[in-house]
C-alpha cells in the first residue's frame, strides 16, 4: 500500500497521522507540491484532481483524506472508527462538517489567501474583503465547535474516545499556526487541540508544519485571536 502525499499538506496530515499512530504498513511517496510535481503529467495520470494525498491500495486508488481514513480504518479494523450506526454517523457527521463549514471559511476564505499566491485575490480591495468574510464566518464556526461540538465534558469531538474525525479536524484546525491564531477564547477548542498533541506521533509527523510555521514568523497575517 501506499501513500502520495506532501508532509505539510492539510489533507496528507491526518492520514499520516493515523498511519503513524496504528503503526500501518503504508509506504510513503513523496510529491513536491513546492516544485509543482503534483501539476505534472506523471501525477495527474495517478490523481487527475492534482492533489494530495492519493491511497493506493494494489490497483485500487483512493482520493480525498476523508475517504482514505475511513477506507484505513475499516480495512485494518481500528476501533476509532466504530461499528455501532449511530456512533459511526456521528464520526462521518463531524468529519463532514469540519470538510464543509469549518474549511471552507478557515482554510479558503482566511488562510489560504494570505499564504499561496494562486489563492489570492485580484485586487487590495477583494482580498481585504475576502479575510474579513472568511474571519468572522470562522469565528462562528469555532464557537459552535467549542460551545456544541466538543463542549465542557469530553474530551474528543464525539465523546471521550479518539475518533478519525478527530484526526481530520485537529489536522485542519492547526493550519491556523502557520499564521498565529490564537484559540484561547475557545477553551474547548484549545483543551480538544492539547489532547490531540499528546499523541506519541504528533511531533514526528507535523515536523514540516513547524518548520513552515518558524519560516514564516515574521510575516504579518489576519488571524483568529488577532
Amino acid at each position: 500500500m501506499k501513500l502520495y502525499m506532501h508532509p505539510v499538506s492539510m489533507t496528507s496530515r491526518p492520514v499520516r497521522l493515523l498511519i503513524a499512530e496504528n503503526n500501518l504498513d503504508v509506504e510513503e511517496q513523496l510529491v513536491d507540491l513546492f516544485t509543482g510535481e503534483h501539476t505534472q503529467d506523471e501525477y495527474a495520470a495517478i490523481n487527475p484532481n492534482k492533489l494530495v494525498p492519493v491511497l493506493e491500495d494494489g490497483d485500487f486508488r483512493l482520493t480525498e483524506s476523508s475517504a482514505i481514513l475511513k477506507y484505513l480504518a475499516d480495512k485494518f479494523d481500528l476501533p476509532s472508527y466504530p461499528k455501532d450506526l449511530q456512533k459511526r454517523a456521528r464520526v462521518n457527521e463531524r468529519m463532514d462538517w469540519f470538510n464543509t463549514q469549518f474549511y471552507r471559511e478557515f482554510g479558503y476564505g482566511l488562510n489560504y489567501p494570505q499564504l499561496f499566491p494562486h489563492h489570492k485575490r485580484p485586487t487590495d480591495e477583494v482580498q481585504k474583503a475576502t479575510l474579513a468574510w472568511g474571519k468572522e464566518r470562522a469565528e462562528g464556526w469555532l464557537e459552535v465547535l467549542d460551545k456544541h461540538l466538543i463542549g465542557p465534558n469530553q474530551q474528543y469531538l464525539c465523546g471521550d474516545e479518539i475518533t478519525i474525525a478527530d484526526y481530520l479536524g485537529v489536522c485542519l484546525i492547526t493550519l491556523g499556526e502557520i499564521t498565529r491564531c490564537d484559540f484561547s477564547v475557545y477553551p474547548n477548542v484549545s483543551r480538544w487541540i492539547a489532547n490531540m498533541k499528546q499523541l506519541k506521533s504528533w511531533n514526528e509527523v507535523n515536523e514540516a508544519l513547524y518548520g513552515l510555521v518558524d519560516q514564516l514568523k515574521d510575516q504579518p497575517f489576519e488571524a483568529i485571536g488577532a
